[in-house]
């Protein structure tokens, strides 16, 4: 059967260092681990979704505003992928099983169609790589959990703000949502 890996949020926001809310070093660091992650995952088989926070300017009605600067805003470089996931993307975009998602919340599943597309594709498995592991990364793995999915986590291909949270998140994954640990 095959499996999902989703890739959250891994954009120039996100990761540049003039990103509008990067988490810097930690998730540069990563660059080509989630790169060798998705191409081997493409290479197998399985189906990619890029799962993107994707938000408009001067938005007062979304909760986010209120608690983050403004970022991955519709139209703007900030929601380009970074580093060579971009160049993968752009040379599989048209594949039938690449999809780009722009997802308003944290989870990939919040307001999406993200649950139907793996149905629909008989995937019971999802294998999260991305950014922020304790956030975005985290939402959409208790999301996963409770609609059914089986859980990896590609430990080298997540990264947050401070290690102490990546941390806390990957105890979380395996502890509390049963997931598998990669």
């Amino acid at each position: 059967m095959p499996k999902a890996l989703i890739s959250i949020d891994y954009t120039v926001d996100f990761v540049a260092d003039e990103g509008k809310l990067t988490a810097g070093a930690p998730a540069q660091a990563i660059s080509s681990a989630i790169y060798e992650a998705t191409k081997q995952a493409f290479d197998q088989g399985d189906y990619i979704f890029f799962a993107i926070d994707l938000h408009e300017e001067n938005d007062p009605f979304h909760p986010e505003s209120r608690l983050f600067p403004p970022h991955n805003i519709k139209g703007t470089s900030g929601r380009t992928l970074y580093g060579p996931l971009a160049d993968f993307y752009e040379e599989h975009r048209e594949d039938a099983r690449v999809f780009w998602l722009d997802k308003r919340h944290y989870s990939a599943f919040s307001g999406t169609d993200l649950d139907i597309r793996l149905r629909e594709r008989q995937v019971d498995t999802v294998v999260l790589t991305g950014v922020l592991t304790d956030i975005c990364v985290l939402h959409t793995a208790i999301d996963a959990y409770n609609l059914g999915y089986k859980i990896e986590i590609i430990s080298t291909a997540v990264a947050s703000l401070t290690a102490e949270q990546h941390q806390f998140a990957l105890q979380h994954f395996e502890q509390v949502l049963g997931a598998r640990i990669r």
